[in-house]
């Protein structure tokens, strides 16, 4: 698992805080970049890369001058050989970025102007093309030393954000480039955690450059990376209706194993009772393997009320379809007063259907960004672009908690919004979201606060993934393969 921190921030609130360093002399500008560049090349010494062969290239403004400090510390400090590439004309520098290039050239060091050129043989490279501020596609000189970065087999060191990576969204900007490293510096960018970013960030590390403890307590994080919290010890005297009851509506002909799946997650997370609501043609066979379910044949909804009483918490929507028979039980469902997870089919029909009365503060969206992109009327590339402002615009149109999934899946309640950055490729397979609903309603059912059995459900869900990743490799990556893990972790 990625080792993020806990507390993401905005572009704008990281340059806030620099700001205020600035203005407050609690260090200069050149002083931060100094700061800067001695977090890369410690990172560097502790990945035994000094006194090799590197490459360090510079773009324009603070970007270049952080890149011309790494520079100058290597070629003082590492006794290796540096090659330093810029991107632009030396005499377009000002301000800090111009005392950088100055002391690099008192310390001997030697430029070259970037064209295209292939790289010489090295055995490391440092990425300072590009910061925070980038806003359009990547394109010209930029573009062509990204792609020969991305053509080299050495360990790339990312200096604040992967050049190409879009800082709050996480979103390629065309192109960028893939690291091996990221220093962050300050604080870690909202953007690396989710998006594209996953696939460019590589091992992340905060430089945090002596700024003080209090200058963070003043700035609410943008994000917040879900941590584990152990679920509390069970009574003694404890029995099964003491942890709640779980209905998992759905399993249209041909699609009852997501229900299934469902279910048996939220037993494996400790719920007390777990009943499964679904058509009548299948009923009685689906707890042939798994006796422990309660399954019941449901030809309307008038037979559905009973269960819905007897329910602490409801799951609608794995393997659902969008039949008469779906839309009737859905419509029923949204109108009891119970915490309700809706997921897959369940969110396609909402969609469908704006005027149900879904607005309600105990509900639990888990769309994937398809999903999310019809419960909003806009196309997957929308949602993509800024997954952050999606789950915004979702918990604004229908309140409760929100669970986009993910690379990265960001959740958004009542408490802001949370990063869940564990999980893997494997976990991209058929099923999976189903055990998802049955884990956060497994949690619910024991007792819970919603809020906080969503986000630890999407922890101990991501968590179990990676586990069962490590065994046997994320190829061939079933959901039901997480049951074992879960039942772990909810009793580590």
């Amino acid at each position: 698992m990625q080792n993020f921190p806990i507390n993401f921030y905005t572009a704008d609130q990281i340059r806030s805080i620099e700001q205020r360093l600035i203005d407050e002399n609690v260090a200069s500008g050149f002083e931060l970049m100094t700061r800067a560049g001695a977090a890369v090349v410690a990172c560097l010494r502790r990945k035994s890369l000094l006194g090799l062969r590197g490459v360090v290239f510079c773009g324009s403004g603070n970007n270049a001058g952080d890149g011309l400090v790494i520079a100058t510390k290597l070629s003082t400090e590492g006794g290796g050989g540096v090659t330093v590439f810029l991107l632009q004309a030396p005499e377009l520098f000002h301000g800090d970025a111009l005392t950088a290039y100055q002391k690099f050239l008192e310390a001997g060091g030697e430029i070259a102007l970037f064209n295209g050129q292939a790289l010489p043989d090295c055995d490391f490279i440092v990425d300072a093309l590009l910061g925070t501020g980038i806003s359009r596609p990547v394109s010209g000189l930029y573009l062509a030393a990204i792609e020969r970065i991305n053509q080299v087999d050495v360990p790339v060191f990312a200096v604040d954000v992967p050049s190409g990576i879009h800082a709050d969204t996480g979103k390629v900007m065309f192109a960028a480039v893939h690291a091996t490293y990221t220093i962050s510096f300050i604080g870690a960018k909202q953007g690396l955690s989710t998006g594209d970013a996953p696939d460019y960030v590589g091992e992340l590390d905060v430089a945090e450059l002596g700024t003080p403890k209090h200058y963070f307590a003043q700035i609410a994080a943008s994000a917040k990376q879900v941590a584990y919290q152990p679920l509390p010890k069970r009574s003694r005297c404890a029995h099964k209706g003491s942890h709640g009851h779980v209905l998992i509506i759905g399993g249209a002909c041909g699609y009852s194993g997501a229900a299934v799946l469902a279910a048996t997650a939220a037993l494996r997370v400790g719920s007390g009772l777990v009943s499964i609501a679904t058509r009548p043609e299948h009923a009685a066979l689906l707890n042939l393997q798994r006796p422990e379910l309660m399954c019941h044949a449901i030809a309307d909804t008038e037979q559905l009320l009973p269960l819905l009483a007897r329910a602490s918490v409801v799951v609608i929507g794995p393997g659902l379809g969008q039949s008469v028979w779906a839309q009737a039980l859905l419509t029923m469902v949204l109108d009891i007063d119970k915490p309700v997870i809706l997921d897959a089919d369940a969110l396609n029909l909402i969609a469908q259907a704006p005027s149900l009365p879904t607005v309600n503060a105990t509900r639990v969206f888990t769309p994937h960004p398809g999903e999310a992109a019809r419960l909003l009327n806009v196309t997957t590339a929308d949602i993509e672009q800024d997954r952050f402002a999606a789950v915004q615009a979702l918990q604004q149109k229908y309140a409760g908690s929100i669970v986009l999934k993910g690379a990265g899946t960001v959740i958004r309640d009542n408490e802001g919004s949370h990063v869940v950055t564990a999980g893997n490729p494997g976990m991209a397979s058929g099923g999976m979201g189903d055990v998802l609903s049955g884990v956060i309603a497994g949690l619910i059912a024991q007792g819970i606060y919603g809020g906080a059995a969503v986000r630890q459900g999407v922890l101990l869900h991501a968590l179990a993934g990676d586990l069962a990743a490590e065994q046997n490799g994320e190829r061939g990556l079933l959901a039901h393969d997480l049951m074992p893990y879960l039942r772990k972790l909810v009793n580590a």
